[in-house]
């Protein structure tokens, strides 16, 4: 397993949407190890009340973790999130829009409601994620950090996501955008792509492993750490001079993008 990386988390408020498992999973437990406060989204409560079960089990530098489950694509529940945090850890300093699906379909199958819900979630929970944590962080003055999960998709066309790769790149756009807003306010935005990962979702396919090995430079998926690694420093003090970027971990994949054919 790649181990996490150390930065200086102490002090550090984070909201994590979608966070009962895989990379927002990975994502929380590093920085709850590394002494951050982290407020943990899951749309599933039990999902989400086992994760926080898992990250408080192990050993930690002072962080402290607590489920809060509800949809990440609700403009009110994400108002009432960022205000848990708050009132529970006294202020919010990073906000990881991490919530997401993934919507299989060509444009000729893809229906309106399919595409809705995707729409809603990626790109709207994204949004007024950004937007809320920002207002709580710009009343408190102390600067913040908001970071997206974009995807290699966003870069590069890939069979059967057009309306998935569209939200993504949306979201890259966004962290761009919102440079102009949140600059003066010492808050940074960026974005990561990841490439093929190893979570739940994808280890669940006995094929995922070999082909996402021999068609990835680097010869293997991603793990969970390899992104919470990247997503760790992109938040941290060391990238305090880095905003409206997109960081793609893909292990070179999108370089010479060869599709996952079995």
């Amino acid at each position: 397993m790649t181990p996490f990386t150390q930065y200086p988390f102490q002090d550090q408020v984070a909201v994590i949407t979608g966070a009962g498992q895989g990379i927002g999973f990975a994502i929380a437990k590093a920085l709850v190890r590394q002494g951050a406060a982290v407020l943990l989204n899951d749309y599933d409560e039990t999902l989400a009340r086992k994760a926080v079960d898992a990250i408080q089990q192990e050993d930690q530098e002072g962080g402290r973790c607590e489920a809060y489950s509800g949809d990440a694509s609700d403009v009110a529940f994400i108002q009432q999130m960022v205000n848990a945090a708050v009132e529970r850890f006294g202020k919010l300093t990073i906000a990881v829009a991490n919530a997401g699906i993934t919507v299989f379909g060509d444009i000729f199958t893809t229906t309106p409601e399919a595409f809705q819900k995707i729409v809603d979630l990626n790109l709207r929970g994204s949004f007024f994620l950004a937007q809320l944590a920002a207002t709580q962080m710009r009343d408190q003055g102390a600067g913040g950090s908001v970071l997206f999960m974009s995807s290699v998709v966003g870069h590069q066309a890939h069979p059967g996501l057009p309306a998935y790769s569209m939200t993504k790149a949306g979201l890259e756009m966004l962290a761009k955008q919102l440079v102009i807003d949140f600059s003066p306010l010492q808050i940074t935005v960026n974005a990561i792509a990841p490439g093929a990962t190893l979570t739940e979702r994808t280890l669940d396919d006995p094929t995922y492993i070999p082909i996402w090995s021999r068609i990835t430079p680097m010869g293997r998926p991603a793990t969970v750490e390899d992104i919470a690694n990247a997503a760790l420093f992109l938040v941290s003090p060391a990238s305090r001079h880095i905003t409206g970027q997109s960081l793609v971990v893909d292990g070179g994949w999108t370089s010479i993008s060869p599709p996952p054919v079995s």
